[in-house]
């Protein structure tokens, strides 16, 4: 079988990290890929973004299935493009992509389908979004409803930092096209939790969940990132619990989709916040395979996800169970650039031990790329995701810890309590 994912980080390198894996006589290619991805399939230069570009290699290249990782594209139809021509895909349409690219079209979609979620309003012009913000109860959440790379929510302590959120995006563009229209909400309280599923638009799977650390310093403290590490399996994640986010949340809300002619087929991301009753309140969805919960997940899983994909792409799934357990647990740390989130510094030469990895750690590639040198070098704000394994949180979090401490390159910096809330758990029963 010869597979192609689009894309060219951390969770890209993990897709086909699994897809190797799993079927080890695949002919696997990845567009653009990364110096990861290089060691285990064959890169293809291309913009994941330039549809036809990618759908003339998966015509000259006799590709049998396309794995689309990034959000953008599929939110640019690409899957429709390739759909379009006959080919088999795997990944929602531009359509049914809405409910990551647009917070106020997802919000429709909840309020239709009577999905748990925060109040709030949506707005264009910044007047009558701070008449709003003037009236509202403190704390407050602004977020940009397009696509900000998972830092376009900020939780505002006070309305006049609310205020003044809303003014840079609305009218000081922070956020580019993304922030031109806000949702205002109530912030909501409790503990997140990051649910994937596997849909073909009616039936569901759920991938064992994970919790993502959005924020960039230890204690979940500083700026909002794209995600500086997760674990999983998480314990507040319990078969009851995840019983009403299947039948609450995802069922619904892909009835809502169907009902609104755009049918899902793909990953469909849960961002929530577990209440204090056992409530699972939608925070956000995304439309593809969350980063850096992948790399987390993807290891943590047996073997055999792959038949899952290839059965969802060519309309025949019919799963046998509605969860795949993880079989152990997984911890990613992610090692960051110097300046990351606001402004990576890239070009620094990295430096990793060859006996880095191993049965129990795996080092997925986010931002690298080999300059003419031959050298790796830092690409992107977030550079590596470190994967520590083991039968225990506690025992994968160690791992992955220790294993990150060993790669170096000029102004790395990385959590060192990621699933800290795992062990607060554990200390507390």
């Amino acid at each position: 079988m010869r597979i192609l994912v689009v894309g060219g980080g951390g969770r890209e390198h993990a897709l086909v990290w699994a897809l190797r894996r799993d079927l080890p006589a695949a002919i696997l290619f990845a567009a653009p890929g990364n110096p990861g991805t290089a060691l285990i399939a064959t890169n293809l230069q291309a913009d994941p973004a330039n549809g036809d570009h990618v759908a003339r290699i998966v015509r000259d290249h006799h590709i049998d299935l396309t794995i689309i990782g990034p959000e953008a594209p599929l939110v640019a139809g690409l899957a429709d493009r390739l759909r379009a021509d006959g080919r088999l895909v795997f990944g929602p349409s531009a359509a049914a992509a809405r409910i990551e690219a647009s917070k106020a079209f997802a919000k429709e979609v909840m309020g239709r389908a009577g999905v748990p979620t925060a109040a709030s309003r949506t707005f264009t012009a910044v007047g009558p979004a701070l008449d709003f913000i003037g009236g509202h109860a403190e704390p407050l959440v602004v977020k940009a409803s397009g696509l900000a790379a998972g830092k376009g929510a900020v939780v505002c302590a006070t309305r006049a930092e609310a205020v003044a959120t809303a003014r840079a995006m609305l009218v000081e563009g922070a956020f580019g096209e993304a922030g031109h229209e806000i949702v205002i909400e109530d912030a909501l309280e409790g503990e997140e939790l990051s649910v994937l599923a596997l849909t073909d638009g009616e039936r569901v799977v759920l991938l064992p969940p994970a919790q993502d650390h959005k924020r960039l310093g230890e204690g979940d403290t500083g700026p909002n990132t794209g995600g500086m590490g997760a674990y999983c399996p998480v314990g507040l994640a319990t078969p009851s619990l995840l019983e009403r986010v299947r039948r609450e949340v995802l069922v619904p809300t892909l009835a809502a989709l169907a009902d609104a002619g755009a049918p899902y087929q793909g990953v469909l991301f849960a961002g929530l916040m577990i209440a204090r009753d056992g409530t699972p309140n939608v925070l956000e969805f995304n439309c593809r395979f969350g980063d850096p919960e992948t790399q987390a997940i993807l290891p943590a899983l047996a073997p055999g996800i792959l038949n899952h994909v290839v059965a969802i792409a060519e309309d025949r799934w019919r799963p046998a169970a509605a969860t795949l357990p993880a079989t152990r647990a997984a911890v990613t740390t992610v090692l960051a650039a110097a300046g990351y989130p606001d402004r990576p510094e890239t070009g620094a030469a990295i430096t990793i031990p060859d006996d880095v990895g191993g049965p129990d750690v795996l080092v997925f590639h986010a931002g690298t790329t080999r300059g003419p040198d031959g050298l790796l070098r830092v690409r992107g704000g977030r550079v590596l995701n470190v994967t520590g394994l083991g039968t225990t949180v506690a025992q994968a979090a160690e791992r992955s810890r220790a294993a990150g401490t060993r790669v170096r390159f000029q102004g790395m910096q990385y959590r060192r309590d990621i699933a800290w809330r795992e062990g607060s758990r554990a200390g507390a029963a």
